[in-house]
C-alpha cells in the first residue's frame, strides 16, 4: 500500500512538474518575450499580390507586329524590412539613377508598398536586389510588369495611338480597343518573411490572369511605309502646315495605309504637341475643291439629268449668276459630262448642279457619305459639314457642285471616290481584320447602293481623262497602268469670313487598274507656301500620288496592264492644259 502512495506521489510530482514547466513556458513567450514575437510577426507581410494580364499586341494584316510589351521591373519599397533608410538608399540609388538624398526620403517611410520606380530594366533591377544582399540591406523589392513599345516609332502613328503612364489606351487603336487590348489581371495572396522573402507554403488563392486580346488590322506596313515615305518628303520639301496620304482598298473598304505630317513618336508621346497628335485624317475638314465634282456628275447622269451626250454651255469661263461671277481657270464653250471633269469646269459643275432639284442633290451628296461619319473604328472621327437645304443661299448649291459651301474629312472622300470605282457601292471602311487568334474575319460591308453600274462606269472612264494630257492630272499618271482620278485646289477658308489670298489646300483622288481597281489613294497638302502658278492639286498632290502608287503596284505584285488602249505612261506626253 506504501508503494502504491509512494508511485502515485511521484507520477503527481511529475505532472505537477510538467504543468510547471508549462505554465512557464506561456508566461515566458506572451510576456517575457512578447515584444519579440510581435515584432517577427509584425514583419511578415500578408498581402494580395497582382500577377499583371498581357496587353494585347497590334499587327498589321501580314502578322508585322506594331505594339508590343517590353519586360520590365517595378521596384517598391516595404517600410517595415528598412531600418536603415540612407544604408539602403547609398546602395540602391545608382541603380535606381535617383540622387540618395531624395531616395532616402521616400525609403523613411512606414508604408509597406511604396513605388519608387515603375520602370527598371530587368537585368540591372535584379544587380540591385544582389547589391542589397550582399550589403545585408533589405526593403526594396520587385514586380514584374511591362511597358508599351512601337517598335516602328512614329510610322502609323495616328491610327496606333499609345498607352497613357496609367497603362491605359489614350488615343488610337489603343483607345478605341482598350477593353479588349487589356485583358484581366490574375492575383495571388503571399506571404513574405522578414528579409522581404515569399514563404512559398503559405501560399494562397490564385487567379491566373486572362491576358489581352491581340488586334489584327488591315493595314499593310509595306504600303504604310511607301505611303510615310512620300508623304515625309513632300512635308520637308514643300513645308505645309499639313500633309495627308491614305491608300484603300475600293472593293472592300479596307484601309491599307494612313500617313500625316506632322507625327509624333508614340514611344515618346509627351513630347508631342496637340498639332503633332491630330489624325488629320479623320479629324480634319475642309473644303474639298474640284474633287467633290464627282458627286454633282454621278447623281445627274444617275438621274438621267445628263447622259453621255448632253453638252453643257461653260460661258467661256465667266457665268454671272445672282450677283456673283464662278471663274474657269481656262474658258470653255460647249463641254459634254467627261469634258467638265477632264478640263475641271466650275462653270460646267455648277450649271449641272442647277439642272437638280436642292432636295435631290442634298440627297446625294448624304448618299456619298458627305456630312456623316463612316464608322472607321478611330477615336476623333468628325462628320464635316454638309447643311440641310433649308438653310442654303441661291448661291450654295452652285458652289457645292465645285466643292465650296462643303466640308469633309479625307477620309470620307477616299470612302466616295470609291463608290465610284467598285462599281457603285459606299463601302464602310474596315481598319481590324479580326481580334484574337479564334476570331473570324470581319466580312466587308456595303452600306447602301448609291449610283448604278453604268453610271460608275460612265464617271470612271470620264475620270481617266483627267490623267491625260488634255486633263488637269497628266502628272499623276502611274506607269504601265490605267488610272482615273480627281484633282482638287481649294482657297483656304479664313477664320475672318471669306477665303485666303494665294493659300490653298490641294488634293488628288484616284485609282488603279480602272477595269479591276486594287488601290485607291488620296493625297492632300495644306497650304504649302508656293506660288499661285505652282500651287495646284495636278502640280502637287498629282506627283505624289505617281510615287505612291507606282511604289505600291510594284508591292502588290501588279501585273502592268500591256496592251491596253487605255494605258498611260507617267510624265509622258506634253505638260497638260491645267493642273487645277
Amino acid at each position: 500500500m506504501r508503494g502504491i502512495r509512494s508511485r502515485i506521489g511521484i507520477v503527481c510530482g511529475l505532472l505537477a512538474l510538467i504543468f510547471t514547466l508549462f505554465a512557464w513556458r506561456l508566461i515566458y513567450l506572451q510576456v517575457l518575450k512578447h515584444d519579440y514575437y510581435s515584432g517577427i510577426a509584425a514583419e511578415k507581410n500578408d498581402r494580395r499580390k497582382v500577377i499583371p494580364a498581357r496587353r494585347g499586341r497590334i499587327l498589321d494584316r501580314n502578322g508585322e507586329e506594331l505594339a508590343v510589351n517590353i519586360p520590365v521591373q517595378l521596384v517598391y519599397a516595404d517600410g517595415s524590412h528598412i531600418h536603415d533608410p540612407t544604408a539602403v538608399a547609398s546602395v540602391s540609388a545608382p541603380f535606381l539613377e535617383i540622387p540618395v538624398k531624395e531616395l532616402t526620403q521616400k525609403l523613411s517611410t512606414k508604408s509597406k508598398y511604396v513605388v519608387i520606380r515603375k520602370v527598371m530594366n530587368d537585368d540591372k533591377a535584379h544587380d540591385m536586389i544582389r547589391a542589397l544582399d550582399r550589403a545585408n540591406l533589405h526593403g526594396l523589392y520587385l514586380e514584374e510588369g511591362s511597358v508599351r513599345s512601337y517598335p516602328n516609332c512614329d510610322m502609323l502613328c495616328h491610327v496606333l495611338g499609345y498607352v497613357d503612364h496609367s497603362g491605359h489606351g489614350a488615343d488610337g487603336i489603343e483607345k478605341m480597343f482598350n477593353h479588349e487590348l487589356t485583358g484581366q489581371d490574375g492575383f495571388r495572396w503571399i506571404e513574405h518573411d522578414r528579409k522581404g522573402r515569399e514563404i512559398v507554403v503559405y501560399r494562397g488563392q490564385e487567379q491566373l490572369p486572362e491576358n489581352g486580346t491581340d488586334i489584327r488590322l488591315t493595314i499593310d506596313m509595306g504600303l504604310q511605309a511607301i505611303a510615310e515615305k512620300e508623304v515625309d518628303a513632300t512635308y520637308k520639301k514643300l513645308h505645309p502646315v499639313a500633309a495627308t496620304a491614305i491608300l484603300a482598298d475600293p472593293i472592300t473598304g479596307e484601309i491599307l495605309a494612313m500617313a500625316s505630317r506632322p507625327n509624333y513618336d508614340p514611344n515618346h508621346f509627351g513630347d508631342a504637341t496637340p498639332e503633332k497628335l491630330r489624325n488629320r485624317a479623320i479629324s480634319d475638314m475642309y473644303e474639298p475643291g474640284s474633287t467633290f465634282k464627282i458627286v454633282v456628275t454621278s447623281a445627274a447622269f444617275n438621274e438621267g439629268i445628263v447622259n453621255q451626250n448632253t453638252r453643257i454651255f461653260c460661258e467661256n469661263g465667266r457665268f454671272s449668276f445672282c450677283g456673283k461671277t464662278i471663274k474657269d481657270h481656262h474658258g470653255s464653250g460647249d463641254l459634254t459630262i467627261p469634258e467638265i471633269l477632264m478640263k475641271s469646269s466650275n462653270v460646267g459643275a455648277a450649271k449641272i448642279a442647277l439642272r437638280m432639284s436642292d432636295d435631290k442633290y442634298y440627297d446625294y451628296v448624304r448618299r456619298f457619305g458627305f456630312g456623316q461619319k463612316t464608322g472607321l473604328p478611330l477615336p476623333g472621327e468628325i462628320s464635316g459639314l454638309v447643311n440641310p437645304p433649308n438653310r442654303w443661299d441661291k448661291l450654295t448649291k452652285s458652289r457645292m457642285a465645285f466643292g465650296q459651301s462643303v466640308c469633309v474629312t479625307p477620309i470620307q472622300m477616299v470612302m466616295a471616290m470609291s463608290t465610284i470605282a467598285n462599281g457603285g457601292s459606299l463601302m464602310k471602311p474596315r481598319l481590324v481584320m479580326n481580334k484574337g487568334e479564334g476570331d473570324k474575319m470581319e466580312a466587308p460591308e456595303t452600306i447602301r447602293e448609291v449610283i448604278s453600274k453604268k453610271t460608275s462606269s460612265f464617271i470612271s472612264q470620264a475620270l481617266v481623262t483627267v490623267l491625260s494630257d488634255q486633263g488637269t492630272a497628266a502628272l499623276a499618271r502611274v506607269n504601265g497602268f490605267t488610272a482615273a482620278g480627281k484633282t482638287g485646289t481649294a482657297q483656304k477658308i479664313s477664320p475672318h469670313g471669306g477665303y485666303f489670298e494665294n493659300r490653298y489646300i490641294v488634293s488628288f483622288a484616284g485609282y488603279l487598274p480602272v477595269e479591276s481597281p486594287r488601290l485607291m489613294g488620296l493625297v492632300i497638302v495644306d497650304d504649302a507656301p508656293l506660288s499661285e502658278s505652282m500651287n495646284y492639286g495636278g502640280a502637287v498632290a498629282g506627283p505624289v500620288f505617281s510615287q505612291i502608287a507606282g511604289q505600291a503596284v510594284r508591292h502588290l505584285d501588279l501585273e502592268p496592264e500591256a496592251g491596253s488602249a487605255l494605258m498611260q505612261s507617267a510624265n509622258s506626253g506634253s505638260k497638260s492644259a491645267s493642273l487645277r
